[in-house]
């Protein structure tokens, strides 16, 4: 019985090796073989793996191999900074802006002492490493014709002295250092004084008396009567070459185009934060035979925090469509950046909102913001009031201009402490 049993043993084990032999063989065929629904029971299981013979399951990639490779063995600290070439990536457009002047000096059939001349760009603003463009912005103050007893305080506490004399206004502004001045007709509204024409007039000659420097005309805002306000500003202020503010598709512009002409000035062609409403405003001055260089788009400023993000995007497309070779919109581009007073964060007084700090200074920090974000956008000249924000985006926007040319020593981090 017991040798039996021996030999029923030797047959199972006979069994066992022949049955791995077969799946050694079909493993050196194969590379590998995968057993389904195997059940294995026995008491006690020996593997025994030759030298050699083992191939792993899972082969590590050719580019982990490599990294792994690549891995010293010793790590080793860096000890000076990694030299590197910085390429700008200049990009060759085939568009250009062109320039317009504003005034005319004496010898041009003007009687200015300065004259400011914009556009002329071939790329985006500050964009030093592509393109020097030959004419940064200009600024010009406002003043009007009726005393600012609506201006907030910041801005009217600067001109109180002088706010009852268009021409005096306009002498102080230019003594805070405007480029230009711009005489807002507002009293000839008919829902203010509905100031005659020719009064209206007279004050845009005492203003050109009062500065030498160029002078931009604005109307109230009325479209009934601004075309006979500035068709008749043109006409007293012929050959002075002024800015006449401004034209749109929903008044006669026919009018004040032609009196532009006439008279050898410049107009402002202004539409609400619509590129295509600026192109076909622009084309259909072209066609009336305005000159293309006395031509500046307005596409309307809005304030920060009041969709000054949807401004800024108008102002850059019709920047890069100039560029790029858009005729109708390669004309230099103005802001009314004193629109940002109209901001409840710039002329609420801090007793009411003592958390948002003074506002004499928080004022003319929210129009400097306004103008400096138009700036990165593209815009040429700026229509601002108060003579600190002036200032301060002068010597901001003087700061994005200056080339550094020396060479800046680098800050050492490997050797650093903090």
């Amino acid at each position: 019985m017991v040798e039996h049993e021996e030999k029923e043993g030797e047959k199972e084990d006979k069994g066992i090796r022949e049955l791995i032999e077969q799946l050694m063989a079909m493993a050196d065929q194969l590379g590998e073989i995968e057993l389904e629904n195997v059940i294995i029971e026995t008491d006690a299981l020996e593997f025994e793996i030759l030298p050699g013979s083992m191939v792993p399951m899972v082969q590590p990639s050719a580019q982990a191999a490599a990294v792994a490779k690549a891995v010293p063995e010793v790590l080793v600290l860096p000890t000076e900074l990694l030299s590197a070439t910085f390429i700008p990536p200049i990009t060759e457009w085939p568009g250009e802006v062109v320039e317009v002047q504003i005034g005319a000096k004496r010898g041009s059939g003007g009687s200015r002492k300065s004259v400011v001349t914009i556009g002329g760009e071939k790329t985006m603003p500050f964009y030093l490493f592509e393109y020097e463009n030959p004419n940064p912005p200009s600024i010009a103050i406002d003043v009007f014709d009726i005393p600012g007893t609506f201006l907030s305080q910041p801005v009217r506490e600067k001109y109180e002295d002088v706010y009852e004399s268009p021409a005096d206004w306009a002498r102080k502004a230019v003594e805070y250092g405007a480029n230009a001045v711009t005489i807002h007709l507002i009293s000839t509204d008919p829902l203010i004084n509905d100031t005659p024409v020719n009064e209206a007039a007279k004050t845009v000659e005492e203003v050109l008396q009062a500065v030498d420097v160029p002078v931009i005309v604005g109307g109230s805002g009325d479209k009934d009567k601004d075309p006979e306000v500035l068709a008749k500003a043109a006409e007293v202020a012929e050959g002075e070459r002024v800015l006449l503010n401004s034209v749109s598709l929903d008044m006669d512009w026919k009018k004040v185009v032609d009196a532009a002409k006439k008279y050898g000035h410049n107009v402002i062609a202004f539409t609400q934060m619509n590129v295509n409403d600026a192109r076909l405003l622009n084309t259909n001055l072209l066609k009336r035979e305005m000159p293309k260089n006395q031509i500046i788009i307005d596409p309307t400023c809005a304030a920060l925090g009041y969709g000054l993000e949807y401004a800024f995007s108008n102002y850059e497309r019709i920047r890069l469509s100039a560029i790029r070779g858009d005729e109708a919109l390669q004309m230099p581009l103005s802001a009314g950046t004193t629109n940002a007073w109209g901001a409840r964060e710039a002329n609420k007084s801090e007793k009411k909102m003592p958390q948002w700090g003074p506002r004499a200074f928080r004022g003319p920090l929210w129009e400097t913001a306004t103008a400096l974000t138009l700036a990165l956008a593209g815009c040429d000249l700026f229509l601002m009031m108060h003579p600190g924000a002036l200032q301060a985006f002068k010597s901001t926007v003087q700061n994005l201009l200056t080339i550094v040319t020396e060479t800046r020593e680098q800050v050492d981090w490997v050797h650093a402490k903090f």
